[in-house]
């Protein structure tokens, strides 16, 4: 991944609606869902969610597919690991293995032991 392409996702999720369509398209993983179910699931009107799911679109980190007269979006699975391998590649001067283990599963685990939050 270039840095052009890591701006303009970050730039994507700088919108708080766009961060929770994105998370929540994450959570139903290939099954994705249509405008009309993220629409009623965030309480966000279609006018506009159809701008927000351009822009998250636009940025390659959802995909949309023509069911019928419907639109099933989900979220670009390979893009968001991308992302987060861009993020990390340089991690510990280029050795992320020394920097620990960043599945979530294991930093949410950190993170209750330090009393620095929840995941």
């Amino acid at each position: 991944m270039n840095k052009n392409t890591a701006i303009t996702i970050f730039e994507s999720l700088s919108s708080a609606i766009r961060l929770d369509v994105y998370r929540l398209l994450i959570r139903m993983g290939n099954e994705g869902m249509v405008a009309g179910e993220i629409s009623s699931t965030l309480d966000v009107p279609s006018t506009n969610l159809s701008f927000h799911l351009k822009a998250l679109t636009h940025s390659g980190l959802i995909n949309v597919e023509q069911e019928g007269r419907f639109q099933r979006y989900r979220a670009n699975l390979p893009m968001m690991l991308g992302v987060i391998a861009y993020l990390t590649d340089e991690c510990c001067a280029g050795t992320p293995g020394k920097c620990g283990d960043f599945s979530a599963g294991t930093i949410c685990s950190q993170g209750a032991e330090s009393g620095s939050g929840k995941c």
